[in-house]
């Protein structure tokens, strides 16, 4: 029997919010990319809670847009509410968070990728893995199609032998009921790749008409609205906003729980798979936390053309009775309707030391994966390792080096790193405390950081480029002038810091000194500041930040120029540590098994200690010693 057979640089196995931003990269490199997807109606879906960003994500997103990336760019054309997190609190962990209209978010998304150049589109259920030598060379269909390919990249979401769950009912479904993809593990496991079994859920959808929002919290949108997108005019997205909704579970919903819990698939074993800690069902919340009399539920709308709600909080695999019986004591929701049943989703996923940082997998060369596949949570965890992954699949065909973000460069160095060097058990979630230098790592400069690097990458052209640079210039020469700008305490400037309840001067200050001032900032001093130059909103913020927290700054760059020293001490990948005398067991077994590029990634390893990396240090010295000697 004869099947059919076509050739691609690269394939991409999935199209959710991971494979849409591989696709995308690898096709806007000009090469010629094929992404799969088990139905074209699930593009870039949103399955789950319909938004992007919040916290920690929010920096992801920005980052991902500061490559060149589309989920930024996307979700500002489609968003329904955009608000900034954590807003009172310091700018290192101001995070962006929109709500989506899912259905214009997904449709607008696959207009994009359909009408992006190189880039074909095919719905068919990738089966198997075409590996020669170690290295992959394709994959073929379940009709019995191959296609041959130079690079793969992996994005298969959570449809890997899915099965959704609520109660007694077990369907082998993909999220929203679309087709599981149930034969790639198998071809996979062939291949040596070590796989988990994770699990994720999500809260029933009602109908908004069964709802009363008189006996809930109103939640408005920002005014003004700031963009995911740094190409984005702000101008452009200030436009009337939907609200979302505030209710509290209570003592009689936690009754209701505890009393069924019996029949929860949760805890009666029908579910195998490891669950989020960071995103517990609400049986989970009841149970592990039952002090909490209380807990937050936000009611969301699913876009403007539907009356379709997400209940954001309340995921559960309860039985259908129980499901209503527990919506309905939340206020506002006592004559509440479900339309979707909340429902726990089963899926395989890989164990991600199997990758190098690149997000290659290191026994099967030109294989990539990125998203829940490398057993992380959320869209946006999941679109910047898409992003990341496709980057490098391509840069592989091209014949360049693998683009690698560290850790002290970007939170996508933290989600990838953590991913590749830490023994992951459960579905990983960015989060801000995870990054070390977070007050450098802000959603807000994100450009600053990365805009570069996506030229370099020829994913950011040159007048994107340009204006970051001229952004850079502007803000060092505002700097420059604030801090050598003196002013004499004369009555305009005395009469400005009684009006802001600021001490008055005695002898001349700086506009800079009087910035760091925690009751005054850049945005007030235009009252005394006759030479201030016009500059963009964002410009500014950048200017003030680097003000207010000048010192802090400086000593978070001393810590990464620190950090920086081990990650330049390179290892080699093929090395076997039990030749190196003095480490001790564990660390010999976890360092042969990860095999880590640097020593800052093996100072990471669980099981290896700081003696360790001191051991490994002075046989790095000894051996560059040997080699000069020699």
């Amino acid at each position: 029997m004869k099947y059919l057979e076509e050739s691609y640089d690269i394939v991409v196995v999935g199209a959710g919010h991971a494979g849409c931003e591989a696709a995308l990269a690898c096709a806007r490199l000009g090469l010629e990319t094929i992404v799969f997807t088990v139905s074209i109606d699930s593009i870039a879906l949103m399955p789950c809670n319909p938004n992007v960003g919040g916290s920690s994500k929010g920096h992801l997103v920005r980052e991902l847009d500061a490559l060149g990336g589309e989920m930024g760019k996307n979700i500002d054309r489609t968003f329904i509410q955009s608000k900034m997190l954590n807003a009172s609190k310091g700018p290192a962990v101001h995070s962006l968070r929109a709500q989506a209209d899912k259905r214009e978010y997904s449709g607008t998304m696959r207009r994009t990728l359909e009408n992006t150049d190189h880039l074909t589109i095919r719905q068919a259920e990738v089966a198997e893995l075409i590996v020669e030598d170690h290295e992959i060379r394709g994959i073929k269909t379940v009709s019995g199609a191959i296609y041959h390919a130079k690079a793969v990249v992996l994005a298969t979401g959570t449809y890997l032998r899915a099965r959704c769950i609520f109660g007694d009912v077990s369907n082998a479904t993909g999220p929203n009921g679309l087709q599981a993809a149930n034969h790639l593990t198998d071809s996979l496991v062939r291949n040596g790749v070590e796989m988990f079994r994770f699990k994720t859920g999500t809260p029933a959808r009602v109908d908004r008409r069964s709802l009363d929002f008189s006996k809930m919290t109103e939640q408005f949108g920002d005014d003004p609205i700031t963009p995911f997108s740094f190409s984005t005019d702000p101008s452009s997205i200030q436009k009337e906003q939907v609200s979302c909704w505030l209710t509290y579970t209570n003592e009689e919903t936690h009754r209701i729980i505890r009393e069924n819990l019996d029949r929860s698939p949760l805890f009666s074993g029908a579910i195998e798979g490891t669950g989020p800690r960071y995103c517990p069902s609400i049986e989970d919340k009841v149970v592990k936390f039952p002090d909490k009399d209380r807990h937050q539920i936000f009611v969301e709308p699913e876009g403007l053309y539907t009356n379709e709600m997400y209940l954001s909080g309340m995921s559960s695999s309860m039985p259908e009775d129980v499901q209503y019986a527990m919506y309905r004591t939340l206020p506002g929701l006592e004559h509440v309707k479900i339309v979707r049943n909340a429902y726990a989703i089963e899926y395989d996923c890989i164990n991600a030391r199997q990758l190098k940082s690149s997000l290659e997998f290191k026994a099967i060369r030109g294989l990539f994966s990125g998203g829940q596949f490398n057993g992380s949570s959320g869209y946006e965890e999941a679109a910047v390792q898409g992003f990341m992954a496709g980057v490098n699949a391509a840069r592989k065909v091209m014949g360049k080096d693998p683009i690698v973000l560290d850790r002290s460069q970007a939170y996508i160095g933290v989600l990838i790193d953590d991913l590749v060097t830490k023994e992951n058990h459960e579905p990983y979630r960015m989060m801000t405390s995870r990054a070390e230098y977070r007050l450098l790592l802000r959603q807000d400069n994100a450009d600053l950081r990365l805009r570069a690097i996506g030229h370099e990458i020829g994913l950011v052209d040159d007048v994107a480029y340009e204006q970051v640079l001229q952004k850079e210039k502007d803000i060092q020469s505002e700097v420059m002038r604030l801090e050598s700008t003196n002013i004499g305490a004369n009555d305009k400037i005395q009469n400005f810091l009684k009006a802001h309840n600021s001490t008055p001067l005695k002898t001349g200050a700086t506009l800079a000194e009087l910035i760091r001032r925690p009751e005054l900032d850049y945005f007030m001093l235009t009252e005394i500041d006759d030479h201030r130059p016009i500059l963009p909103v964002d410009t500014a913020e950048q200017i003030n930040i680097n003000i207010k927290y000048d010192g802090y700054l400086k000593r978070q760059k001393q810590q990464v120029a620190q950090f920086k020293k081990l990650e330049n001490k390179k290892l080699d990948e093929n090395f076997d540590y039990s030749k190196v005398k003095s480490l001790r067991i564990e660390a010999v077994q976890k360092l042969n098994l990860y095999k880590p590029a640097s020593i800052g990634q093996a100072s990471r390893i669980s099981g290896v200690s700081p003696a360790d990396i001191s051991v490994l240090l002075i046989h790095l010295e000894q051996m560059r010693h040997d080699k000069r000697k020699g």
